[in-house]
């Protein structure tokens, strides 16, 4: 399937390293321009000059999603161009268990796992919505599907997104714009290097490849719903968890 995106522009927060680096990385190759978004200046430039060297279009962009001024630093990109694709990828975990979890643990994972996605798409989404094209794509985790222990802030976050994602894709597909969920499973980042040999082995096991995920497996299930060819899906929770939960 050959995916071509020329003349759009694809934003993808926490671009900066791991799956979000590898997303924009693989959608510049589709001829999209992307915007690689993260609180990391000096790195999202780093990440968009060598996605130009390649001979992609990027720029990269300072972006804090749990800033008050998140809504106004949005409107100020849209000025320049439309965001025909969204990627709203930027999440973090603050791990406990419940008994134990801060009300900070749960509002920092909650303000920007959540809150970020909803204060950015409600920006882009108006230009879509005239445009009568959009791809939005929400990055969810297969912790939003199954549960883990000590993350209950972090599943909440996960869970709710995929909610977000069947509301929203009702009400504005009408007007030609999707909106999509990937739930990835166990993904090979630095949060997963951490692990010890016997734990690593401990959870491939219980994956039906009997591996871990890698980077570009997310990244090209978030290509296929940026494009064209995905036009007809919609509302719709991608597993890429290679079997971990089905």
């Amino acid at each position: 399937m050959n995916i071509r995106l020329e003349g759009r522009t694809a934003l993808v927060t926490g671009a900066s390293r791991g799956i979000g680096e590898a997303i924009a990385r693989r959608l510049s190759q589709t001829g999209a321009h992307i915007l690689c978004a993260a609180r990391s200046a000096e790195r999202v430039r780093e990440v968009a000059a060598e996605i130009t060297a390649a001979g992609g279009s990027a720029a990269g962009v300072e972006l804090d999603i749990t800033s008050t001024n998140v809504r106004e630093r949005i409107r100020e990109l849209l000025e320049a161009q439309s965001i025909d694709i969204l990627v709203n990828n930027a999440g973090i975990t603050e791990d406990d268990l419940f008994l134990r979890m801060k009300t900070e643990a749960w509002t920092n994972v909650i303000r920007t796992n959540l809150d970020s996605a909803f204060h950015i798409t409600q920006e882009v989404v108006k230009k879509m919505i005239r445009a009568r094209w959009g791809r939005i794509i929400n990055m969810s985790s297969i912790v939003g599907l199954m549960g883990n222990p000590g993350q209950t802030n972090y599943a909440a976050s996960k869970a709710a997104l995929i909610g977000f994602t069947k509301a929203l894709a009702l009400e504005i597909g009408s007007r030609n714009v999707t909106v999509n969920a990937i739930a990835p499973g166990f993904i090979e980042t630095a949060m997963t290097d951490a692990l010890t040999q016997e734990a690593r082995e401990t959870l491939e096991g219980r994956i039906a490849l009997k591996r871990l995920g890698k980077v570009d497996d997310v990244a090209y299930a978030a290509v296929f719903l940026a494009s064209e060819q995905a036009g007809y899906i919609t509302g719709t929770v991608l597993n890429v968890s290679g079997g971990l939960y089905t």
